[in-house]
């Protein structure tokens, strides 16, 4: 079985002050919940032996490939604006790297093995729950084309974990281009250990943005490249009503991949104020403040590097400004260019950008159902004049009646046909999202009656999120009152 993890690790060749060498704590009966069959492929591992006991073995940490890293990484990061610098995997443990079929570099980490150096105080394992919402949404984000960690598998472990209430505990196994973070630098620029943020830096070029190591500030590169990755993924989110939650440096990828899935969730109604964290009780990581959150996450990051940047901290600092400084226009392309093509707008007017932020005004002044709102614009895209199913979803649709006129003359000056520009509206707006509710309900029949038969179908629908089943529409419908889930839960 251990042939069968291609192992290629160059992490540990990085000083050992990266990491602590750990094992994962067994558990007592694994028992595997799903294998991501198609991306255990794509990693060149063999599904067909990772579906047997002792695949399950091996994805509980019972077992280790004999080429296993088996690390816990070392990092800090600001936590809702406070700095902890020492944080680390506390419950994740590093099995390896493997060279996917195409060329790139992957992690392959156990969420929930067990202590580690890094746990403080915690029990280094995972509800079921939250493993299953991990698993739902980083599979939904990939289908939707967002940049994102993976989930190979889910795995019982036969064992209770100590919540409130007590949950059955279940590993994850997590995919990332890498779980190198903000935060990973802040550890070492925290010590004043230039050294290793140089070491970590090289690495992250190498790994992440080898064309940078051409530059003529290779490290400038780096941190311009983070920054456009950053700037695109959140874009990413807006368009799509997603909300991480925990939006702390030590959760912010300098690969650009969405990381770490905890009281995440993807809004219903639209609200730009909107928080589903049980814990953010300011507002700090809204719907609408992740750009600006994502400008401070990448501040915090420049700082790590402005030693690297220059050989003057004034100047490294003025190096770091500028660079910080292109954010904001990114940022913005990204965003109205792919609001734009919701709408329907595929050339460029003057008018576009108020045109489309009057859309989501109407949208927060109806209450409108954000996902279904641009769904049933594209369906309305063939005959702009019948738009009575989008003006439904508006408790009060003063501002949509009156926007809608200037939608329909916008688009007829488009060049695409009517079933052209449906088509191309259609591929932008999905028709399902994994709707909280929908979440809920899985876990409820996960951990109340051990049934997945709710698990696997989520999946199924989330897998082709632009492509509506008729047998599926219940899964597009927005929560009735008494569903709906205000809060999301950490799964620590």
């Amino acid at each position: 079985m251990t042939a069968h993890f291609p192992f290629d690790n160059s992490y540990v060749a990085l000083p050992p002050n990266f990491f602590a060498r750990v094992a994962p704590t067994p558990v007592a009966a694994p028992r595997l919940i799903k294998l991501n069959r198609p991306l255990a492929v794509q990693l060149g591992l063999d599904p067909d032996l990772l579906e047997t006991p002792e695949g399950a073995e091996i994805l509980s940490g019972n077992q280790m490939p004999e080429t296993a890293a088996s690390i816990a990484m070392a990092y800090a990061g600001h936590q809702f604006g406070n700095f902890v610098p020492q944080l680390g995997d506390g419950r994740a443990i590093l099995l390896g790297e493997v060279v996917d079929r195409n060329g790139v570099r992957r992690d392959i980490q156990l969420k929930g093995a067990g202590r580690t150096p890094f746990s403080r105080m915690g029990d280094g394992r995972a509800a079921l729950g939250p493993v299953l919402r991990e698993y739902i949404v980083s599979e939904a984000m990939a289908a939707l084309g967002i940049p994102t960690t993976r989930s190979l598998a889910a795995v019982l472990t036969g064992e209770t974990v100590l919540r409130d209430p007590i949950q059955p505990g279940a590993v994850l196994t997590r995919v990332a281009s890498s779980h190198i973070r903000v935060g990973t630098f802040q550890y070492f620029a925290a010590r004043g250990d230039l050294a290793s943020v140089r070491a970590l830096a090289d690495h992250a070029i190498a790994r992440h943005y080898p064309e940078a190591a051409q530059a003529p500030s290779p490290y400038l590169a780096l941190l311009e490249g983070v920054i456009g990755r950053q700037a695109e993924l959140v874009a990413s989110w807006m368009m799509v009503g997603f909300i991480h939650g925990v939006m702390n440096t030590d959760n912010c990828s300098v690969a650009g991949e969405t990381i770490d899935y905890g009281p995440c969730a993807f809004m219903d109604t639209f609200d730009p104020k909107t928080v589903y964290s049980s814990i953010d009780q300011f507002g700090r990581y809204a719907y609408g403040n992740q750009p600006p959150i994502a400008l401070w996450n990448l501040t915090r990051l420049a700082e790590c590097l402005v030693r690297l940047l220059a050989d003057d901290d004034d100047k490294g600092i003025e190096i770091a400004q500028t660079a910080l400084g292109g954010f904001a226009e990114q940022f913005n392309a990204a965003y109205l260019a792919k609001l734009a093509a919701k709408l329907g707008l595929f050339t460029s007017q003057p008018d576009d950008q108020q045109l489309s932020q009057e859309f989501l005004t109407a949208l927060a002044k109806g209450e409108a159902d954000f996902t279904l709102a641009f769904r049933r614009l594209s369906d309305a895209a063939v005959d702009p004049s019948d738009l009575g199913e989008v003006r439904a979803l508006f408790a009060d649709p003063a501002a949509f009646d009156e926007w809608a006129p200037r939608w329909r003359a916008r688009i007829a000056t488009e060049p695409q046909d009517a079933t052209t520009r449906q088509a191309a509206m259609r591929r932008v707006n999905p028709a399902y999202i994994p709707r909280n509710h929908r979440i809920e309900a899985v876990i409820r029949a996960a951990v109340d009656r051990d049934d997945f038969a709710p698990f696997e179908e989520i999946l199924t629908v989330l897998a082709n999120p632009f492509e509506e089943k008729a047998e599926f529409a219940r899964y597009a419908e927005p929560p009735q009152p008494h569903e709906q889930v205000l809060e999301t839960f950490c799964g620590t």
